[in-house]
């Protein structure tokens, strides 16, 4: 049985060791991974919207010919909790495989404690940012 990503893995046990009055704190630096989309995507037409998010949010996830999942998110300044979502799939999943990445258990963000420090709505949003995510690759892992 596929494991996740190892750095998925440490990011999850630093989440879960961390004192919870500095989960959030820890949670809005991975906002600042999410980079501006490269000009090729800037008109986001090969990405998918997450309609569960209440913000505008953007990604696609592929498989490239090397075997290694390469995913790509857009979601405004504004909404830090989010971009910091797509901050830890973008950090936890960079080099994994398609089976790793299928993987990563569904309630990621509650086994972080995260439901403990956000709303419940903004766990909803990262819960559906990986369901698509997966979505994407098990389509293209045929």
């Amino acid at each position: 049985m596929p494991e996740m990503p190892p750095r998925l893995a440490e990011i999850v046990d630093e989440f879960v060791a961390a004192p919870r009055d500095v989960v959030l704190e820890m949670l809005l630096e991975y906002a600042d991974v999410i980079g501006p989309l490269p000009p090729e995507h800037v008109d986001r037409t090969d990405m998918e919207q997450v309609p569960e998010c209440q913000t505008a949010f953007f990604l696609r996830a592929r498989v490239t010919p090397e075997g290694d999942v390469e995913t790509l998110f857009d979601c405004p300044p504004e909404a830090p909790t989010t971009r910091a979502f797509a901050g830890i799939l973008a950090e936890g999943l960079a080099g994994a495989g398609p089976e790793q990445v299928l993987a990563v258990p569904d309630d990621l963000y509650q086994r972080m404690g995260l439901a403990q420090v956000i709303s419940p709505l903004r766990v909803r949003g990262g819960t559906a940012i990986l369901a698509r995510l997966k979505r994407q690759i098990r389509e293209q892992a045929g």
